[in-house]
Parts: C-alpha cells; sequence; structure tokens
C-alpha cells in the first residue's frame, strides 16, 4: 500500500480516556495489558505537554473483546478512528511493545494521520525465543496459576540487577500488585503479537521515528531492537537501563525521551513551514 494512500476507518472507536492538554500524542499498549499496565505514570508526565489519547484494546479495560481474532490492520484503524472521535485528525503515535507494531502499520495506512512514531520496546517479527516466550505465557494464563504466572511475568518483565535488589517481602509485593486475572483480550493480542511482522511496513514510514530500547529487556531483545532499527533508517535510538517494564522502572526518563523527541520534531516543522 502507499504511503500516501488513504485507507478508509473503522466504525466503532476503542474505549479509553483523554488526558492534559497540547498536541495529540495517541497511545497503543502492549498485548496481554492496559493502558494502565502498559504507560503507568508515564501518562500523567507527558499530559504536562501534550493532550494524551489512551484507548485500550478488544478484551482490556472497557473495550469489549471481539469474537473474530484481532489484526494488525484492524487494530490499526480502531486505533486512528479512536483520535479522529476524540477531535485530533492528526497525531504522534507512542507504541509499547506489541503496540509499536500497531503504531506503524497506522502509520503505513494513515500516514496523512500521523506526524511521528515513538516506538518502545518495539519489534518487526518475532523470532523463535519470543514465540517461546509468549507461548509459556498463554499457557501459564490457561492453567490458571495466578501465582506461577504472577512469578514468570516478573522475571521476564524487569531487569535482573532491579529484582535483586528488593527484599523477599518486596518481591512478594511487587508479584501481588501484578493482576491476579489478564484480562479478558489477553489470549488473542500475545495471539496478534505472535503473528506480527511488519517488515514491509517499515520502508514506507515518512514521518520522524524514534525508537526506545531497554537495555536488560527480556521480552525484545535487542537482536530484535536491531532489526527494527535497520528496517527505519534515520531513526533516532535511546536506550534506557531497564527491563521491558519501562514505565515501573524508567518512568521519568522514557517521558523524557519522548518529550524530547516530540519538541524537536515540532520545532523542525515551524522552521520548514
Amino acid at each position: 500500500m502507499s504511503a500516501h494512500s488513504t485507507t478508509p476507518l473503522a466504525s466503532t472507536p476503542l474505549t479509553g480516556f483523554l488526558r492534559g492538554s497540547g498536541p495529540a500524542l495517541l497511545l497503543a499498549h502492549g498485548a496481554s495489558s492496559d493502558i494502565a499496565d502498559s504507560f503507568g505514570p508515564l501518562v500523567d508526565h507527558l499530559a504536562d505537554t501534550n493532550t494524551v489519547i489512551a484507548p485500550d484494546y478488544p478484551g482490556s479495560g472497557a473495550t469489549p473483546a471481539d469474537l473474530e481474532p484481532l489484526t494488525l490492520d484492524s487494530l490499526a484503524d480502531r486505533l486512528v478512528h479512536t483520535a479522529v472521535m476524540s477531535g485530533s485528525d492528526q497525531v504522534a503515535i507512542l507504541g509499547f511493545s506489541t503496540g509499536s507494531a500497531v503504531a506503524v502499520r497506522a502509520a503505513t495506512r494513515h500516514p496523512e494521520r500521523v506526524s511521528a512514531l515513538i516506538l518502545s520496546a518495539g519489534l518487526a517479527r518475532p523470532n523463535p525465543r519470543l514465540h517461546l516466550i509468549v507461548d509459556t505465557w498463554r499457557r501459564l494464563a490457561r492453567a490458571d496459576d495466578q501465582h506461577t504466572l504472577a512469578a514468570y511475568l516478573l522475571l521476564i518483565g524487569w531487569k535482573a540487577a532491579w529484582l535483586d535488589a528488593l527484599s523477599a517481602s518486596e518481591l512478594t509485593a511487587l508479584a501481588g500488585r501484578i493482576p491476579p486475572h489478564l484480562p479478558p483480550g489477553a489470549d488473542a493480542q500475545l495471539d496478534l503479537l505472535a503473528r506480527v511482522d511488519i517488515r514491509a511496513d517499515l520502508t514506507e514510514i515518512t514521518v520522524p521515528v524514534l525508537l526506545v530500547a531497554g537495555a536488560h529487556d527480556q521480552v525484545i531483545s535487542a537482536t530484535l531492537t536491531e532489526q527494527l532499527a535497520a528496517g527505519i533508517p534515520g531513526a533516532g535510538l535511546v536506550v534506557l537501563d531497564s527491563g521491558h517494564a519501562l514505565a515501573a522502572e524508567q518512568p521519568a526518563e522514557w517521558a523524557g525521551a519522548i518529550v524530547e523527541f516530540l519538541s524537536t520534531v515540532r520545532d523542525h516543522h515551524r522552521t520548514n513551514r
């Protein structure tokens, strides 16, 4: 699909909230997650300088689950439609993990509506190691062993040094903050993650792009980050001292990188008008 074509928007927006004021910033969360889980305190940081549009995927938050399998196309269309219905005809998109692939697809399907991309803990396509992670995640969720699932998500989500610094009681408390049940749409979202392939989309991106990675991310490894970066010549890269849980470990640093990038993009647009 040409980067200059216009794709009709989906008819049903996602459910979420608006916060802050300023240029529009649309959030795309990770799989088996929701806005609160993927972005946490980052939303308040970003709302100081942006109107944050924060929708949940089908089966997360207050958005009803879909009966059909999720696709990148439909999710990207509904994400952009949600922004338009919120009053924003053009947005920058911040994607986290699976949300980065959704953001890229939104930019290639709706280029007239996307001004910039921030792809955090993103990937172009899962490798066998990530398939194993996702498969184990789904199996534990289906087994309904919440203690083991929480332990697994801790071990893959946070960097080892972060967890090593916690006492036994603090580690137990952190595990206890993981919701006892995944969102109803978690399995469908993880299934989508296993099917993601945006390699062809990357050559069609025409807007400024910032990549944000966790130096100790055990879900989206450095190899996956490098593959994504290689497909987007000219993209900036910020590496944070974090595991996959950027919002828990480095929210201020993550927000700072985003705000600085968006400020630079806007200054460039004003200079070139």
